[in-house]
């Protein structure tokens, strides 16, 4: 098979011809139709993971049809279309894993960073950590769903009942719960990078009823906000732009270091919380959502041999939405 490697941090990915992955028991051997490149994609590159598997085979939002099975596996059909998500794995009786948790699961596995993932014509996935997606996605707008919605619905639950939500970072996962949050009444405020306009243009073409940059105060208290930019001196402002008892959610995987700063902006009960990958209940919620929801999935494809294309535009902020890879045979 094609794929795209990483042989060391730093590097670009190296074209490469594999041996098709052999299918173990309880997993599904997945034909690759799309895959999403995700901003943990680059931080897998830039070595802020710590102690990736390498080399490896990035990629985590996958989009594909069941191939082959291996024993003991009786869901997902051949043939059926399935989604593979961040999460590939997790050791299913710690105490997180038995009160669906597995998200904070110490033996957690991960796709396309401690096990290959779908920069590649196949991949081999834990059948368990499959989710069918909804009908009304191609393949490349289905592809976001599996990191940016899925990793945005989290942390968009753990703001709770907010009615003024504000989100910082203005991509792939702002773009699709934005529009969650709009089609059930909330107001959105969006922060992009400071003179960003055509983010800003974007989030209000959304339905976002204000858009400014991230060194701007909203016209009103908010009572969240969420912060998907892996920036840690966003923290400060956004405790500043919540009311008090509001929530900053940081959902990001990697995020630079916090700044020191005063007690009085997180004093009145305010909270600052992080999201730490997905559970399986938070894909099956978001998935049933998706597809009571019309989303409007703003996606680039570009074919898998220019990979390290779509990963430049997306560090760059060239992208409005998702960068999508395709894999044709």
């Amino acid at each position: 098979m094609r794929a795209m490697v990483l042989d060391a941090p730093g590097q670009p990915l190296r074209p490469a011809v594999l041996p098709r992955p052999s299918v173990g028991p309880g997993q599904v051997l997945v034909a690759v139709r799309t895959c999403g490149v995700c901003r943990t994609d680059l931080h897998l590159i830039d070595g802020e993971l710590p102690d990736p598997k390498l080399p490896v085979i990035p990629g985590h939002e996958i989009v594909g049809e069941v191939f082959a099975r291996g024993a003991e596996v009786t869901s997902h059909e051949i043939g059926a279309r399935v989604g593979v998500p961040w999460l590939g794995g997790a050791c299913g009786h710690c105490p997180y894993c038995t009160s669906d948790r597995e998200n904070l699961c110490g033996d957690a596995r991960f796709t396309g960073y401690q096990q290959d993932g779908g920069y590649a014509e196949y991949v081999a996935a834990d059948a368990r950590y499959c989710f069918a997606l909804p009908e009304r996605y191609s393949d490349v707008e289905a592809a976001p769903l599996l990191c940016a919605g899925l990793i945005g619905y989290r942390a968009y639950r753990l703001a709770g009942d907010a009615r003024r939500l504000g989100i910082y970072g203005f991509g792939a996962a702002a773009h699709l719960i934005a529009q969650v949050a709009i089609a059930q009444g909330r107001q959105v405020f969006a922060f992009s990078r400071p003179g960003d306009t055509e983010s800003q243009a974007f989030a209000r073409r959304l339905g976002a009823v204000w858009a400014g940059g991230s060194d701007e105060a909203p016209p009103e208290p908010l009572d969240a906000a969420l912060i998907f930019a892996p920036v840690g001196a966003l923290i400060p402002p956004a405790l500043e732009a919540v009311a008090r008892g509001g929530t900053v959610v940081c959902a990001g995987i990697h995020m630079s270091d916090v700044p020191a700063f005063p007690y009085r902006l997180l004093w009145g009960e305010r909270c600052v919380r992080s999201v730490a990958n997905l559970t399986r209940r938070d894909a099956r919620e978001f998935l049933l959502l998706a597809a009571s929801t019309p989303l409007a999935i703003h996606a680039r494809a570009y074919p898998l041999a220019s990979a390290n294309a779509a990963l430049a535009d997306l560090r760059a902020g060239r992208i409005d939405g998702a960068a999508v890879l395709t894999i044709d045979r």
